[in-house]
């Protein structure tokens, strides 16, 4: 199993933060490092950064929020990022939800599944050199000038991987099906049914098997010889996600959480951070629910508990290093050596 971060965006990381420990991951031999977005820091122009101050690990975006860009967009920023560094960029996509798309971006958070898949489709035949014309929005004629036109750049890789971030069963199964890889958030080594029966049915309906998907898990990770203060490191970030990401009546977090049989610590902690509580929120954290959604263990641990991931079927580990983060870095470089 591959092992490389997750460095997602501000405030959780900072520009220089993520700079730093992207040239730490590439020293160090890790896989690869990732960025995401959410409704603050842009994901394409710290890539951008990064592509010019590392030299070897792998770069990808987890995710390029759909809503925010054309797929043509979408496009052309990945062929821009994979020739400025050199080949090695990763492009993952994902819808965000209902209050980024439609409160952010103006965008209809409906007919997802399909949405994707188009998308996915002409990112795909962009990059591939097809000419390519999207449809006017539906009631505007615009001059009638339009045409079909070929991406002037042409990426490094082809084809260039294409990555989708999903939580929900259905997308799980459709990511299975058309994607390159897959970028599944809180994953459970000790339940990875929950979200890998509903990949296996979308390679399997497809006619794939499990090679031809890479399962890069983003997961937190704390390492201390104290747990207790291990548990504690990583209890923001998952508060975050059940509190903050979504609205009471639609957060795909807490859903997965209510999966995985934490349903009411789950929606207490989403009430919490509602209501403005986000101590609360976090220390309503159960120890059962952290172990389930976060990597937290001793030094001495780390080995297995990565091994614990690769039975589950992940073939990367994305770490969002806590606590002490370049301590972190250095014990997952060591581990996976």
């Amino acid at each position: 199993m591959r092992v490389g971060l997750f460095l997602a965006y501000w405030p959780w990381f900072s520009a220089e933060e993520q700079l730093s420990l992207s040239v730490m991951a590439d020293e160090l031999g890790l896989d690869s490092v990732w960025i995401s977005e959410a409704w603050g820091q842009d994901a394409v122009s710290v890539l951008g950064m990064l592509a010019g101050r590392t030299e070897r690990v792998g770069l990808g975006s987890a995710v390029m929020q759909i809503p925010a860009r054309k797929p043509t967009a979408t496009a052309m920023a990945a062929a821009t990022l994979d020739v400025l560094s050199g080949g090695r960029f990763r492009l993952g996509l994902g819808l965000s939800g209902p209050q980024v798309s439609e409160g952010w971006y103006g965008e209809p958070f409906t007919r997802n599944l399909g949405r994707v898949r188009e998308y996915v489709e002409v990112v795909r035949a962009v990059l591939a050199g097809e000419k390519v014309q999207l449809p006017m929005p539906e009631g505007e004629a615009g001059m009638g000038l339009g045409k079909p036109l070929r991406l002037l750049a042409k990426p490094v890789q082809v084809p260039l991987p294409v990555y989708l971030g999903s939580v929900g069963p259905k997308a799980i199964e459709q990511t299975g099906e058309i994607a390159d890889g897959w970028l599944p958030a809180f994953l459970d080594p000790e339940n990875p049914d929950v979200l890998m029966d509903p990949l296996r049915r979308g390679l399997e309906k497809a006619g794939r098997d499990a090679s031809s998907i890479d399962v890069a898990a983003a997961v937190p990770v704390a390492v201390d010889e104290d747990l207790v203060a291990a548990r504690d490191a990583v209890r923001p970030w998952l508060a975050f996600y059940l509190g903050a990401m979504g609205a009471k009546e639609k957060n795909f977090y807490v859903d997965l959480a209510d999966r995985y049989g934490h349903g009411d610590v789950a929606r207490e902690v989403q009430d919490r951070a509602l209501s403005g509580d986000r101590m609360g929120a976090a220390g309503a954290l159960t120890p059962e629910l952290i172990d389930s959604t976060a990597l937290v263990c001793r030094p001495s641990e780390l080995d297995a508990k990565l091994a614990a991931y690769e039975r589950a079927g992940a073939t990367t580990l994305l770490a969002v290093p806590c606590g002490d983060r370049p301590a972190v870095v250095r014990a997952l470089a060591s581990a996976s050596a």
